[in-house]
C-alpha cells in the first residue's frame, strides 16, 4: 500500500521521530507541509498527517495542508505527540475526512518532550520522549493499519 505521512515537527522533533519510526518500517514517504513542494496525494492509498498537539489540537499548518491536499475516498490516520494531554487531538482532521469521504483506519499517538510556555520554567514535560517503547510502538501501528 502506497503511503505519505505529511507532518509538522519542531520544537524537539519529537513527531518526527515517530513518523521516521513508521516509514522506515513501511517505506512511506514523508511530507514536511512547512516545505512548499508539489504535493499528489491522490497518488497515494493511505495519507497519516501528523503533529504535537498544540492547545489540545493538531498544529493548524496541518490541518490547513489537509483542507487544501486531502483527496476524496482515502484511507487516513492520525499521529501525535504531545507533552500533557491530547485533548480533542484530531477533532478537525477526522471532520474533514469525513467531508472528503476518507475512510480513517487509525490514530497514535505518544508523550513528547514538550518545554512550551510555562512548561519551561519547570524544566519541561514528558522528558525522555518519545522513548525506544514508544518508537516501536508506532511501528506496530502502522504495521497494522498498513497491512492490505
Amino acid at each position: 500500500m502506497k503511503t505519505a505521512i505529511c507532518y509538522l515537527s519542531f520544537h524537539h522533533g519529537n513527531t518526527l521521530q515517530v513518523v521516521q519510526a513508521m516509514a522506515r518500517e513501511g517505506a512511506a514517504d514523508l511530507v514536511d507541509v512547512r516545505t512548499r513542494q508539489a504535493v499528489h496525494l491522490e497518488d497515494y492509498d493511505c495519507i497519516g498527517f501528523a503533529s504535537g498537539i498544540y492547545g489540545f489540537e493538531y498544529h493548524r499548518a496541518v490541518v490547513e495542508f489537509a483542507r487544501q491536499y486531502l483527496p476524496q475516498n482515502k484511507k487516513v490516520f492520525f499521529v501525535c505527540t504531545y507533552g500533557g494531554a491530547k485533548g480533542s487531538g484530531s477533532k478537525a482532521l477526522r471532520a474533514l475526512a469525513a467531508q472528503r469521504g476518507c475512510t480513517v483506519v487509525g490514530e497514535f499517538g505518544c508523550k513528547g518532550y514538550d518545554t512550551f510556555g510555562p512548561f519551561k520554567l519547570v524544566g519541561g514535560l514528558a522528558k525522555g520522549h518519545p522513548n525506544a517503547q514508544d518508537l516501536e510502538r508506532a511501528r506496530a501501528f502502522f504495521q497494522q493499519i498498513t497491512r492490505e
